[in-house]
Order: C-alpha cells, then structure tokens, then sequence
C-alpha cells in the first residue's frame, strides 16, 4: 500500500494503518533523534513520545504527501525541547552548586513568592520560564492578545522583584 493511502486510512482512525506508518519511518526518527540527543535511551523515549503525538494529532495532516515532513517536524520539535531541558537543569545545578547550601533555600523561597501571584500573572511565568514557552505561544494558549501577555510578564516579575527583595533582597531581584 502507498503512504498516501496509509495516511488517509491513518487519519479515519485505522489503527493497523497507522502502525504500518510508523514502521516504515522508525528508523529514520531513530536516527534524527540519535543524532539531536546523543544516547539510545533517549532517541527510544523520543520515538514513544512523537509516536504518542502523531498518534494524537494525525487527523491534522492536510497533505498526505507530507506525512514524513509532518512527522519528522514533530519529532525535531520533541528533541529541541528537551536539549533546551537539559540545557536549563545543567544551568539549574550548576548554580546550586555555585550558590551552595546556604542559598539553596532561596529557591524555595521564589517558589513561595511566585504561589502568591494572581493566577494569571503566576501562569505566565510558569509558561515563560518554567515551561520555555514563546510570548506568542502563551498568547495562543490563554487566548488573549501577545501584548496582554507582555504586561501580565512585566507586572508579575516586577511583584516578585519586590517580593523578594522584602524578604532579605535575595540575588535574584
């Protein structure tokens, strides 16, 4: 059977189509994501999570020829993310460790002062810089204007400058 026919039993929801699809592009997916996450182990968990997703949103393909493009984004997608991941948990340590044990405590305390924001102001920062979303994806996400977004950034991290710097001026303000 062609791929393009493969696709369009796929998107009907033909499960055994699906499966056929994603045998014929396993190794190539396992090869990107090798090549983008260095080590087997991840590139396998990778495979899952794009294979989950394509899963998910198969109905979304407009072009059937596009299948393997489609896919393949998806999965560069996926490795991004969690390269960016692993770069924010290096940094993460690294400066725990720069800090030492006296500090570790102030991340706790961020986290506590961050708990107090309003809800929207709190999702924002999460979604900003616990989550690396774009401005405009958070825009997508709370269904409200980029500028919107832009301002409840700026008020929430000015309330936690001030919060902080109240409890001891803390580095981080």
């Amino acid at each position: 059977m062609e791929l393009q026919e493969l696709v369009q039993k796929a998107k009907k929801g033909d499960e055994g189509a699906f499966y056929e699809l994603m045998q014929l592009h396993k190794v190539r997916l396992y090869r990107i994501a090798l090549s983008y996450l260095k080590n087997s182990e991840d590139a396998v968990e990778a495979l899952q999570e794009v294979t989950y997703r394509a899963f998910r949103s198969i109905r979304k393909v407009k072009e059937p020829q596009y299948f393997t493009t489609w896919l393949t984004r998806i999965l560069i997608n996926y490795c991004n993310d969690e390269l960016k991941k692993r770069k924010r948990l290096l940094v993460s340590d690294d400066l725990i460790s720069l800090m030492g044990a006296e500090h570790q405590s102030s991340w706790l305390e961020v986290e506590e002062v961050i708990g107090k924001l309003d809800s929207k102001t709190r999702q924002v920062i999460e979604l900003k810089y616990v989550h690396d979303f774009k401005i405009k994806e958070i825009a997508e996400i709370l269904e409200c204007p980029e500028g919107t977004v832009k301002t409840w950034l700026n008020k929430g991290l000015k309330e936690l400058r001030g919060q902080l710097e109240d409890k001891g001026g803390l580095g981080y303000a």
